[in-house]
């Protein structure tokens, strides 16, 4: 086998959809709970001078100067105000329209046109906020991102019941997985090197730091306290296993420790500290990307060859009769 034949297998494996059902319905949730817990504060959030807790025009005006094709919620405002509406009520669509979609991904209906919407919304959003986003808001766009360009839709959407004389591209579904598979090792690798090299992670200064600043001290700083001890671990343990996940998640007599080590450091980091949009999105982010199962071809075959059965069968007179 030539290399050229190697660095194809690698970048077009053989895989199913299974991992894209994974990463639509985990992002349709992300996005719902999302959008459900700013309900209240949306409009106080994202309004303009003098109306919210943050001018929205302040941020905007700042990111601007990093490059003015960034999205932002002012582009939603300007167009509503154009047909007469007001910005509270602009705001009020823009929240109901980012609902709405995370609502259509769950059900997997009209699925890349709400996936569009919600990476646009949700990116718009994060960016107009400015300082009021953290590291989550980069992830759920990232995840949106891929699955905005995946080949949707996937066998178990309602859309998939519309399209099914389509038949999927089992290398497709493999390429698509295998970006996000490269893009996550090398987000944990270099999270893990930057850690590395400061001496806060090996101490376990930083751990306490991270579980006694607020607002993210859900665990009483007594308890922390007694536990002294065992944050350099903790530390250390965080940097060995973020610093060997791209090694690590390859193989298959490995990827289960690596993948559960992975996901019980985020639900820590989401019980302990408060940060459950962050460890629920990285939660589907490695489910999807390396905690489904790879489907073989044998399997995938039967299950087409039982497909365009069925779909035969629909479609003769004496099954319809």
């Amino acid at each position: 086998m030539t290399w050229q034949q190697r660095v194809r297998g690698f970048l077009f494996p053989f895989d199913s959809d299974a991992w894209l059902t994974a990463l639509r319905i985990g992002l349709g949730l992300i996005v719902v709970f999302y959008a459900w817990s700013l309900r209240v504060d949306w409009r106080y959030l994202f309004a303009g001078t003098g109306r919210g807790l943050v001018s929205r025009q302040l941020f905007e005006g700042l990111l601007s100067t990093e490059s003015p094709l960034i999205p932002r919620l002012g582009w939603f405002v300007w167009i509503c105000q154009r047909l007469g509406l007001g910005e509270g009520f602009a705001l009020s669509i823009g929240w109901l329209l980012l609902f709405l979609a995370g609502c259509l991904l769950l059900l997997g209906l009209f699925s890349r046109p709400a996936a569009i919407l919600a990476w646009f919304l949700q990116l718009a959003a994060a960016k107009s906020g400015g300082l009021l986003s953290y590291g989550a808001d980069n992830f759920v766009t990232i995840g949106l991102f891929y699955l905005m360009i995946a080949p949707l839709p996937d066998r178990w959407a309602f859309d998939a019941r519309r399209q099914s004389q389509q038949k999927p591209d089992p290398h497709l579904f493999g390429f698509h997985r295998r970006i996000l598979q490269i893009h996550l090792c090398f987000i944990y690798f270099f999270g893990g090197l930057t850690k590395c090299l400061g001496a806060g992670w090996w101490d376990g200064s930083n751990m306490w730091r991270a579980l006694t600043t607020p607002p993210f001290d859900l665990v009483p700083i007594r308890l922390v306290a007694s536990w002294s001890a065992v944050l350099p671990i903790l530390g250390i343990s965080v940097c060995l296993v973020e610093t060997s996940y791209a090694l690590l998640i390859w193989p298959r007599w490995s990827r289960r420790v690596v993948l559960g080590a992975v996901c019980a450091m985020h639900i820590a980091i989401g019980l302990l500290m408060g940060m459950y949009l962050f460890a629920l999105i990285m939660l589907v982010l490695n489910i999807a990307a390396f905690g489904v199962g790879d489907q073989s071809r044998e399997e995938w075959e039967a299950r087409d060859e039982d497909r365009a059965t069925q779909i035969a069968r629909q479609s003769t007179p004496e099954w319809r009769a």
